[in-house]
């Protein structure tokens, strides 16, 4: 893919879509660009872990545009990180962005997950989980509200350290955090950073019994990404394909591309009945059916 730069210049398909990244919102819709769609790749961590270079390659022949990073990565030394750039660089795939547990944000911790972004291409270092369960070490310590002012704290630090270097930090939610404590609700917690942005996933948002749109006007040109996942789950505990199950993709893609100021989507598919590669594939085809019958 390539597209026209000022002057009759020509803008390679990597460009172009960091381009579209980074665009404003109406920079990006008065040269006629398209929100770019990456793969959280959770989605195919089996395969990743057996084969990445060959699931990288899988992920581009199929037409996505970038891809965001997960937990094992925050194990890489730098000289491996180098060698996956490489390989998305001759893939034309973009490191959206990376998902990150809670040590990622300690101090250590996040001076690795810096040096890595960078090394990627990546400028979006996202925390993906909350307080710790009970008995579970795999979160921030605390309990109740107090918990989670302590946790938007460390948050709030991590912003004011990444913010410099033209980073963001941001949170990818799970149901939990829409669940009101006392009357708040600890995504308004977080939210209380204003340099905080969002990874709205739209599936466990919605099983909160919250409305995503309503989520996505609440907190205006804060949504970074909006990670596409269906529900409910069929009756054998499966989560559909995006597009058939009852996500009102239309009007969230439209409150996200207007209000929300995305910059990218992420497919973000879990526990698919079919096989992980197949159900993506799928997914972004639906996905990219959606759009184009929104834009009709």
């Amino acid at each position: 893919m390539r597209g026209n730069l000022p002057g009759g210049g020509l803008l390679s398909r990597r460009g172009f879509a960091a381009l579209a990244c980074a665009a404003p919102i109406a920079a990006r819709a008065a040269a006629n660009t398209q929100v770019p769609i990456g793969l959280m790749l959770f989605a195919v961590h089996d395969d990743l872990a057996r084969d990445l270079p060959g699931t990288l390659r899988a992920v581009a022949k199929m037409g996505y545009e970038g891809v965001e990073f997960f937990g094992p990565y925050s194990a890489w030394q730098p000289d491996h990180a180098k060698q996956v750039r490489a390989q998305l660089d001759d893939l034309n795939l973009l490191c959206l962005s990376t998902h990150n547990e809670a040590p990622a944000f300690t101090g250590d911790g996040l001076a690795h997950a810096i040096e890595l972004n960078r090394i990627l291409g990546s400028k979006n270092i996202v925390c993906v989980r909350g307080l710790a369960a009970p008995g579970r070490s795999n979160g921030f310590p605390g309990e109740g509200l107090d918990g989670w002012k302590r946790m938007a704290e460390r948050l709030s630090e991590a912003s004011a350290r990444l913010k410099p270097l033209g980073m963001t930090c941001g949170f990818h939610n799970h149901a939990v955090e829409f669940q009101s404590i006392g009357g708040t609700r600890p995504i308004d917690v977080l939210g209380a950073n204003r340099d905080l942005v969002f990874h709205l996933d739209v599936g466990p948002c919605r099983q909160s019994g919250t409305d995503p749109v309503s989520f996505i006007e609440q907190y205006p040109g804060r949504i970074q990404a909006v990670l596409c996942s269906d529900w409910p789950n069929d009756a054998t505990g499966h989560p559909p394909l995006i597009g058939k199950g009852t996500a009102p993709w239309r009007r969230i893609f439209e409150a996200a591309e207007g209000a929300g100021g995305v910059r990218f989507y992420l497919v973000q598919q879990e526990g698919s009945a079919e096989p992980p590669l197949e159900a993506v594939k799928k997914d972004l085809n639906n996905l990219r059916d959606i759009q184009r019958k929104r834009r009709d």
